[in-house]
């Protein structure tokens, strides 16, 4: 095969999973909001991908708050800058290190996790039974899996910062014996309603991405079990791109509205 041979085949492709993903949104948004409502399996949903993901985005969040503080600290003593810290690392965590390093551990967490279980059950001809039997299977498959995600992310995310802040403020009291009262003051005097909005925005449309390529390439796997592993890693890898291009449209956004 010539190497444009091969450029247009993946051109090909690509775009064909383009417009076959937008489909598949398009029918989400078409059925999500109509009855019958599956209230029950949508909570099973919220507590399973929220409640199980909460001690990894915990650790991750803590972890995030200790380095940037390590990292940071140097730096700024260099300028007799370091009272500035508190405000720094707020600012840093919640506008963009909190919601994007959020929002790719859950896409390896719960859009792998959402890609392989729905791939095997796609595999395993479960989906087809259900459509025999009168059930709607995307109803009860993708549009629970989906609002859940939407709908959890953006707590996640709000815990991981408040996680993030506290390992920042940890080391700043063992290394400058700051207090806890002034920490916290700092950080909420350096922190707008204007930070926190769109970082909460976009952690919405971050679990709607998530949502949507986790359920689409499990939806469409390919038979085998070696389709139920592709499913689960290009879940894991097309909704990561997707969260870098999300997040840089919303900055964007911001940033224009913001000088308006």
């Amino acid at each position: 095969m010539s190497v444009l041979t091969y450029i247009k085949s993946s051109l090909k492709s690509f775009f064909i999973e383009i417009g076959e993903l937008s489909y598949f949104t398009a029918r989400f948004f078409k059925i999500a909001f109509k009855p019958p409502y599956e209230l029950k399996e949508l909570i099973r949903q919220c507590y399973y991908m929220g409640n199980r993901s909460l001690f990894l985005v915990g650790i991750t969040g803590f972890i995030i708050g200790l380095v940037l503080t390590i990292q940071t600290r140097p730096t700024l003593l260099e300028f007799g800058a370091v009272s500035w810290m508190p405000s720094m690392v707020s600012i840093s965590i919640v506008r963009e290190i909190g919601p994007i390093i959020t929002a790719l551990v859950c896409a390896g967490r719960i859009g792998s996790g959402i890609g392989a279980e729905i791939g095997s059950m796609r595999v395993t001809e479960q989906i087809d039974a259900m459509e025999v039997s009168g059930t709607n299977p995307f109803n009860f498959l993708v549009v629970t899996r989906v609002l859940a995600v939407t709908l959890m992310l953006p707590l996640l995310v709000i815990i991981s910062d408040a996680i993030a802040l506290f390992g920042s403020y940890l080391i700043e009291n063992s290394k400058g014996n700051v207090s806890f009262t002034l920490y916290f003051n700092q950080v909420f005097d350096a922190l707008e309603f204007g930070d926190i909005l769109p970082a909460t925005i976009k952690s919405v449309f971050f679990g709607l991405a998530i949502g949507l390529v986790g359920c689409y390439k499990g939806y469409y796997c390919k038979k085998g079990t070696a389709g139920v592993g592709k499913a689960a890693n290009s879940a894991v890898v097309v909704s990561s791109l997707l969260l870098f291009i999300i997040d840089f449209i919303a900055v964007f956004v911001t940033d224009i509205f913001f000088e308006l």
